[in-house]
């Protein structure tokens, strides 16, 4: 898109974007795709609509920039402890191929937490899980799990640093604010946008009593 303000998708939620039935979207994510000129589905590479194969789950309040993908369908049947890391099985037709083993590995379904910002052109490999909170850097290449609240970047990614410490991740971890009704949410909105771990956890409590 040339303007951000004329692409068909802004302000729409990933929840009413997506297509597949096995991309899992939790409330109020969004997919900014204006830059590549196109919808959040288009994200998630090599993802089948058939029934039983790995599935992206998304949780709630994630931002994602634009061009970050999602490589999915396990190794794809590219086998590279075998001979030759070729699909000769996904190429009956040929017949020189007859007889070749089918060596697709399934991965495991991609799990991306609560309040996880992906930065423009990320890849997440299939079957990784990243943590609530998390910060993926721009154009870093995810091969490893991110623990929750945690920032990551390069190729391949590694941590660079925390975004709280011990301590304050566990109270975040603790109060799961993305659950929270929007009544809640209104609430709380001048600690959510402040770096107040504490004062977030005393509404929290007050909450509850």
């Amino acid at each position: 898109m040339d303007n951000y303000f004329e692409s068909p998708f802004r302000g729409v939620t990933l929840d009413k974007q997506v297509t597949n039935p096995n991309i899992v979207v939790g409330r109020y994510s969004y997919y900014s795709g204006y830059y590549h000129g196109h919808g959040f589905d288009d994200c998630a590479r090599y993802l089948m609509p058939d029934e039983g194969v790995d599935r992206l789950i998304i949780g709630s309040f994630c931002s994602i920039g634009s061009g970050a993908a999602f490589i999915m369908a396990g190794n794809q049947g590219h086998r590279h402890d075998w001979i030759s890391a070729f699909p000769f099985y996904w190429m009956s037709e040929v017949p020189a191929f007859a007889g070749a083993e089918n060596g697709y590995l399934p991965a495991g379904d991609t799990v991306i937490g609560n309040d996880v910002w992906i930065g423009s052109e990320a890849v997440i490999m299939p079957g990784i899980t990243v943590g609530d909170g998390a910060v993926i850097g721009t154009r870093a290449l995810v091969t490893r799990d991110v623990e929750p609240y945690t920032i990551v970047g390069g190729n391949p990614a590694k941590p660079i640093r925390k975004r709280f410490d011990e301590r304050q991740i566990g109270l975040l971890l603790e109060m799961k604010w993305w659950e929270w009704e929007d009544g809640a949410l209104h609430g709380a909105m001048p600690l959510l946008t402040s770096g107040d771990v504490d004062g977030l956890h005393r509404y929290w409590l007050g909450l509850a009593s």
